[in-house]
């Protein structure tokens, strides 16, 4: 895939997200996707990836800023950098309580791209760092 469709893919992923659209973003993977959270489940397949975003759109309202896509010249790999802008609505599990705190925090994800879709999403922010900013 060329690296220009693999940049355009994960912008279309991520515009899908900031439009709150989980359906525009499941279109752009693979129905065997790969989801890594640094600080949580590792899930498989779009049906986990839908309950994930499912439970995500309950508990917290987020946009993506100052994002920054890069792709190897092959395409098979693509990364971001964005900020992310959030108000933290219901209570996580495990996690403090919600009372519609703002977040301000730092992200990035590493995708593999497989026949024009993405097929591993890595996800990386510092929980430590959110929990602090919700907590005050």
């Amino acid at each position: 895939m060329p690296r220009a469709d693999t940049l355009a893919l994960i912008t279309r992923y991520y515009a899908a997200f900031n439009a709150g659209d989980p359906a525009a973003m499941l279109a752009c993977l693979t129905d065997d996707i790969e989801h890594r959270v640094n600080e949580g489940a590792h899930r498989i397949g779009k049906d986990r990836f839908a309950e994930f975003c499912g439970h995500m759109g309950v508990s917290y309202r987020e946009k993506l800023r100052d994002l920054v896509i890069f792709a190897t010249d092959d395409g098979s790999r693509g990364a971001a950098e964005f900020v992310v802008h959030g108000r933290y609505l219901q209570t996580d599990p495990g996690l403090p309580e919600a009372r519609g705190q703002a977040y301000v925090l730092p992200a990035g994800g590493f995708f593999e791209v497989r026949d024009g879709l993405i097929s591993r999403i890595t996800t990386f922010y510092n929980l430590n760092d959110w929990v602090r900013q919700v907590s005050l």
